[in-house]
């Protein structure tokens, strides 16, 4: 189940999502820029991968059946492909921008999960993530593409101060923001019951631990499950917008 909600402090919902079961294609971006541009660059961005990947259905196929009589490489063709419909959407998003002086400096984050033949396939910019919850066990797939992340990594601050630094929403890779942008991709297991969270900033911005996805994602009714997580993020502040995408592993 899907909801996205503008939050507390917002009033444009600058976020965008996709969802679609039948094909285990599920995408969350987040815009940025301000006075419209981000909802605008957010929207195309989702829609510019979905017709990619889409366009692409008699490829994917093949590589999927592929990877289900074990071949690895597929499963690296796999990423590149969905890394190539982030990079159109990039070039796309740039491209408009370039083309209307009202929307120079749109950009958008976009994470995106694929799951097909046993397998979850995530591609990722920007910061809002996708988690994996098998029972109480939780692993993010994406990283932060944010200032703060980066000096972290970097040995430049700790942890602990990066909890009480300024400036946590300032991200370092953005689709849109110029005509390329460095993707990254991940593929991991999936098991039956296995749950799958795509969120925004402006939800995992409130997580205090992973303690707190895995009680969101717990079994149950997967719509109470992203009302929640709205409800959550809005109870401790909503200064942002907030979109949660959840989805469980069936038989």
């Amino acid at each position: 189940m899907s909801r996205s909600d503008v939050g507390r402090k917002r009033q444009i919902n600058e976020d965008a999502y996709f969802r679609d079961d039948a094909r285990g294609f599920y995408v969350v971006a987040d815009g940025v820029g301000g006075h419209n541009k981000g909802e605008i660059a957010s929207r195309e961005a989702v829609e510019q991968l979905r017709s990619y990947v889409y366009g692409a259905q008699r490829d994917l196929d093949r590589l999927v059946e592929r990877v289900t009589f074990g071949d690895s490489e597929a499963i690296w063709e796999i990423r590149r492909l969905l890394e190539s419909g982030v990079k159109n959407a990039c070039y796309m998003v740039f491209g408009m921008a370039e083309l209307d002086p009202e929307k120079k400096g749109m950009s958008t984050t976009l994470s995106a999960l694929l799951i097909r033949a046993g397998m979850a396939f995530a591609v990722h910019v920007g910061d809002s993530r996708v988690y994996r919850v098998r029972r109480d066990a939780v692993l993010q797939l994406t990283e932060d593409h944010t200032l703060i992340n980066y000096k972290v990594k970097h040995g430049m601050m700790t942890k602990a101060e990066a909890e009480k630094a300024a400036g946590k929403n300032v991200i370092t890779r953005a689709v849109g923001h110029k005509d390329y942008v460095q993707v990254d991709t991940a593929d991991i297991d999936i098991a039956t019951g296995d749950r799958f969270l795509l969120c925004s900033d402006g939800l995992h911005g409130y997580f205090n631990s992973d303690k707190e996805v895995a009680e969101l994602c717990a079994e149950g009714d997967l719509e109470e499950c992203a009302e929640s997580a709205i409800a959550l993020a809005n109870q401790r502040g909503g200064k942002d917008n907030i979109t949660a995408v959840v989805i469980e592993v069936l038989p």
